[in-house]
């Protein structure tokens, strides 16, 4: 590996002989070709859910002669788009391919890559990391050693893993991705006490520019979360109108049918799923609106991810309140937060959650901080 053509840490005036400098350069060219990857692969976020983003990149005598991502769920994958895009279809035999994310070796909406990759001949295959299904990792590696092609399997694993993080936490836990979010004053508040919607208005706590990172980050998931009270006091429309982009489906727990039929959630301009604890009394509802019964003397939290992952919801934003938050976090149920501090003070109010995670980065907006924290479980398997 790299550490035998490292120069020893005691060598003063060590020159690295020339064939070790080209066995470095060469093992840094073959990142620089994963790198690529990953970057292609994340051209596909947003389209490709719920499966993962995966790049690939066909190298000959060290120069792309073809590249490709995954770029629309049900569509062809990295690899296939890889090897349509080689002007030279005889070069394949001396190739190698390089991928972010092991190719499947089963029938889905497409036929498997990994026999693709073996039909057209390529002697070497380098691999970021494996499927973390438990049911399938593996078996495309196994298949196409088995067909005497070379494997190699780790380049970049973390950075890979990283980039599919909400695909590692679906097929490793059965559930949606969590993410939490929300702003709060700089002593700790995330609003007024309010007892109704005629009370007084919400504190504006995020200014313009997190609203509109807000809205980017509703693009991005399946499912967005408010509970009762939210939907009730602030009467949100949880879409994403404030950037472009697919809006998500609004989730809403009510569990004694509060919410009344005029809210915003209920427009109609995104499906709506409400979790309560009785089917509604009205027979009629507008159809992008569907009732799910759970029991609430049970953990509601987990039947609630339980349900979402059956409805193919695999990536959700928990928007609030603090209540709702807090039991999340309690949980241990959440994978990334963000959190808004801003300059504003509330001096008193409806307190903030607690929350205890690793700081991945700081963002500054106008005035205002972002956090950006990650739970122990999603660090479980990076």
């Amino acid at each position: 590996m790299l550490n035998e053509y490292l120069v020893p840490e005691s060598s003063v005036g060590y020159i690295l002989p020339v064939f070790d400098r080209a066995k470095i350069k060469k093992m840094a060219l073959h990142t620089v070709f994963m790198h690529r990857c990953l970057q292609l692969a994340r051209k596909g976020e947003g389209y490709v859910n719920p499966n993962p983003m995966v790049g690939a990149v066909i190298v000959h005598n060290d120069q792309i002669i073809g590249e490709g991502y995954h770029r629309q769920y049900g569509e062809a994958h990295a690899e296939v788009n890889a090897l349509a895009s080689v002007r030279d279809e005889s070069l394949l035999t001396e190739a190698t391919l390089y991928v972010s994310l092991e190719p499947c070796a089963h029938q889905g909406k497409t036929p498997p890559c990994a026999d693709l990759i073996i039909a057209r001949k390529i002697p070497r295959v380098v691999v970021a990391v494996t499927d973390p299904n438990p049911h399938v990792a593996g078996k495309g590696i196994d298949r196409m050693r088995a067909h005497g092609i070379e494997v190699t399997v780790g380049m970049l694993e973390e950075e890979a893993r990283e980039l599919n993080r909400i695909f590692l936490v679906n097929q490793l836990y059965n559930r949606p991705f969590v993410i939490l979010k929300w702003a709060q004053s700089k002593d700790g508040y995330m609003d007024r006490h309010r007892l109704s919607p005629d009370d007084q208005s919400p504190v504006m706590i995020s200014n313009s520019l997190t609203q509109c990172i807000v809205h980017k980050f509703r693009t991005q998931v399946q499912g967005i979360l408010v509970g009762t009270n939210t939907a009730l006091l602030d009467n949100p429309q949880l879409t994403a109108r404030k950037w472009y982009g697919h809006h998500p489906t609004r989730v809403v727990i009510d569990r004694d049918h509060k919410i009344p039929r005029t809210s915003a959630l209920f427009d109609g301009s995104a499906p709506t799923l409400v979790f309560t604890a009785s089917p509604p009394g009205e027979s009629h509802w507008e159809n992008r609106v569907k009732h799910i019964v759970i029991d609430f003397s049970q953990d509601t939290v987990k039947q609630v991810l339980h349900h979402l992952y059956n409805e193919n919801i695999y990536s959700l934003l928990v928007e609030g309140g603090a209540k709702l938050l807090s039991t999340f976090i309690e949980t241990e149920l959440w994978d990334e937060a963000y959190v808004e501090i801003a300059e504003k003070m509330l001096f008193s109010g409806v307190k903030a959650p607690d929350i205890q995670g690793k700081e991945i980065s700081t963002k500054k907006y106008l005035d205002s901080i972002q956090f950006h924290l990650k739970s122990k479980i999603t660090r479980n398997f990076l």
